[in-house]
């Protein structure tokens, strides 16, 4: 193995002085040697001393360990040695802003390295100036109730004007609803970077700074992406050294982003639109964009040809896959489709992205127009048309052209249809699994790859998740686990409670509203995790039927409910939190503000949408149990990340409740209960 592969030795003292300096500048500090074995581990895989080529690592770090910091200790100085971009990409808003505005400030200040680094958000995040602009030169494009937002619109001008606000969704001055932030906010066909109007627009600022940048924090979205699109912001994966964060989210970001939907009904409705804009076009461009403009007609009715008997089909099939009014979802056993659709898939698919293809140079050339103030109102107007009719070809391409992917036994797409409360219907497909395109687009490209995150292994193995990415075939992986540094044994307990019903049981809602007022201790922070909103919201109005006060999810917002349960812990009160599986994870509330932790029952989702239920039918068809490698794999996670909840900090103390017997009378019970911290157990029989 070459040297220049290895951690060389004057690497290894840059990550121990910048360690030394981080200790020193860090209150109450004291040694973790998690941490360290984190660092070294992290450091040896992307200086690739396990694998001069294939530089990839699955780490999963318990609360506590100083992932954050570890990973910046291993990685920054390689990729400034190395001359690689860091990518740091994680799925919560949450740790992206914990990263950009506390960690790494705070290594940079302190570790004595030097470096750039850049929050990297995907367009729509940002404002159109020109747009925004636009709309204050010409008031009456506004409709009545935007004309109520005139104010707000003048307010944000003067914002960046000054510099007071950065341009970005996330740094907005004072409240802006979603229609009027979609008014203003970029997007190619009125941001484009070739319109010499839009090169001061915040999304182009906020790009020409990647480049300047040695270390970039993006989500799992924005990340998938890039690599979609061929690497449109972000560096090449041979010249990233990528940290995924949070890594157990990627396969499902990662079906979400690939996955399609597109409207059936009414096709002509847009299409027509499409040929009123060209038509409108010939008065605006100049004669050299005619022949364009001719294709995008012609393009226009090809499609609307190929739509049309698929319209058409819907009155045949719509009684059989909706025999019942209340009846919504209909998916297509082995994603199978009607045979018309499979012929017509390809050519629609074909159709759609020849016709975006002009749209595309019709953009380009309105950038290049010179306008009298007279001409941008209608410009303004043709562009926001022209952007809207862009997203419906955009649709119709990634439908058709999943649908398009011939399925072999067992199919790997989940396909299904929806009807909305109008009749109208909409087309969906999803992949079962996108470890080949992950695999393909980034882990066999990337320069290296550290996957980290609190809960990666399953059942305390990591073959779960090296299924779901797609890294069997990987001679270089490496993986590690480091426990938690919190005494849990001393600090917290599980109990569980002897209760008459099952989950499963009609009488074991009655039966959580009689237990529960036992376990919710007086003068202390309560959390209550429920696995169904419909049943919280029983337990809620049965509880305040007895006296209880209590923040229940989706009563206001989750910042309000938190706040006011701050407020109380704080003042010693009584505090008690109801919320549903969204509460169970990347819910931060340290010391007293989370002492008692109540888990009403295991948290199995049902598979009642189309995707789980197709991903079940896959596992089937193959000869395997659903139940086994799919529920009880999912279900373990989230009861890990529920029972993670309770301590955040070293110092806190509490006990977990769990009201759910099979934990102790089926078979699967016992490898749950051993996924879990270490916590001192009572089990009552």
């Amino acid at each position: 193995m070459s040297t220049a592969q290895m951690l060389s030795e004057t690497l290894k003292q840059q990550i121990r002085d910048a360690q030394q300096k981080l200790k020193s500048a860090l209150p109450n500090y004291h040694n973790r040697p998690g941490q360290n074995k984190l660092i070294a581990q992290m450091a040896n895989i992307v200086a690739g001393h396990y694998h001069r080529h294939d530089r990839i690592g699955l780490i999963e770090a318990g609360t506590g360990t100083g992932k954050s910091l570890a990973y910046l200790l291993a990685t920054v100085p390689i990729a400034l040695a190395r001359q690689k971009k860091l990518v740091i990409a994680t799925a919560t808003v949450a740790l992206q802003e914990q990263l950009v505005n506390k960690d790494i400030p705070f290594f940079r200040q302190h570790s004595g390295i030097e470096f750039e680094y850049n929050l990297v958000k995907g367009r729509s995040r940002y404002a159109c100036i020109e747009r925004l602009k636009q709309q204050l030169i010409q008031p009456d494009l506004l409709t009545s109730s935007e004309r109520n937002h005139f104010t707000v619109l003048e307010t944000l001008q003067q914002a960046w004007q000054q510099r007071s606000w950065l341009g970005d969704r996330d740094t907005l001055p004072l409240a802006v609803d979603e229609a009027l932030w979609h008014s203003i906010s970029a997007d190619p066909y009125h941001c484009s970077k070739h319109d010499k109007r839009h090169q001061q627009c915040p999304f182009h600022l906020a790009r020409a700074e990647v480049n300047d940048a040695q270390v970039l924090v993006v989500n799992h979205s924005l990340l998938l992406a890039d690599l979609a699109a061929g690497n449109a912001i972000l560096p090449p994966p041979e010249d990233c050294i990528y940290v995924i964060d949070e890594a157990h989210h990627l396969p499902a970001c990662g079906r979400d982003y690939f996955a399609a939907f597109a409207q059936l009904s009414q096709p002509h409705v847009w299409l027509d639109k499409l040929g009123q804009l060209a038509h409108q076009l010939i008065q605006t461009l100049p004669e050299s964009s005619l022949k364009d403009l001719l294709k995008l007609d012609d393009y226009r009715n090809e499609l609307l040809g190929l739509l049309k008997p698929i319209e058409r089909s819907l009155t045949e099939w719509q009684s059989r896959w909706f025999p019942e009014t209340s009846q919504t979802e209909y998916r297509f056993e082995h994603a199978a489709l009607p045979a018309l659709w499979q012929k017509q898939a390809e050519p629609i698919a074909s159709c759609a992205q020849k016709t975006l293809g002009v749209l595309d140079k019709i953009s380009s050339a309105m950038g290049e127009v010179a306008l009298t103030p007279g001409k941008q109102k209608n410009q303004s107007k043709l562009l926001q048309e022209l952007s809207l009719l862009a997203q419906k070809l955009e649709q119709q391409h990634g439908l058709w052209h999943l649908y398009a992917q011939p399925q072999k036994e067992p199919a790997y797409q989940a396909r299904w249809v929806a009807k909305d409360e109008h009749g109208q219907l909409t087309a969906h497909a999803c992949p079962l699994s996108v470890a080949q395109s992950l695999e393909h687009m980034l882990f066999s490209q990337a320069y290296a790859s550290i996957l980290c995150s609190a809960t990666l292994t399953v059942l305390n193995s990591f073959e779960h998740i090296k299924f779901e990415l797609g890294l069997h075939e990987h001679p270089g992986l490496q993986t590690l686990r480091v426990d938690s540094p919190f005494a849990y044994q001393q600090n917290g307990v599980i109990l569980l409670p002897k209760m008459q019903h099952d989950p499963t049981a009609n009488a074991y809602t009655d039966e959580l509203i009689a237990i529960l007022p036992d376990y919710l201790s007086q003068h202390q922070g309560t959390l209550v995790l429920f696995a169904s909103y419909w049943q919280m919201q029983q337990v809620a109005q049965a509880l305040r039927a007895k006296g209880f006060s209590l923040l229940v999810q989706g009563e206001a917002s989750r910042q309000s409910l938190l706040s006011l349960h701050r407020q109380n812990c704080q003042h010693d009160k009584t505090s008690i939190l109801f919320g549903t599986q969204s509460f169970s994870e990347g819910l931060d509330l340290p010391g007293k503000l989370l002492t008692n932790l109540i888990i009403t029952k295991l948290p199995f989702a049902v598979p009642t949408s189309p995707l789980e239920a197709a991903m079940s039918e896959a596992v089937t068809r193959k000869g395997g149990n659903p139940f086994v490698q799919l529920a009880i794999p999912a279900t373990a996670r989230k009861l890990v990340q529920a029972c993670g909840r309770l301590l955040r900090q070293e110092q806190d103390q509490g006990r977990i409740v769990i009201l759910d017997r099979r934990l102790v009378t089926k078979s699967y019970g016992k490898a749950m209960l051993d996924t879990l911290p270490p916590f001192r157990r009572q089990i009552e029989y």
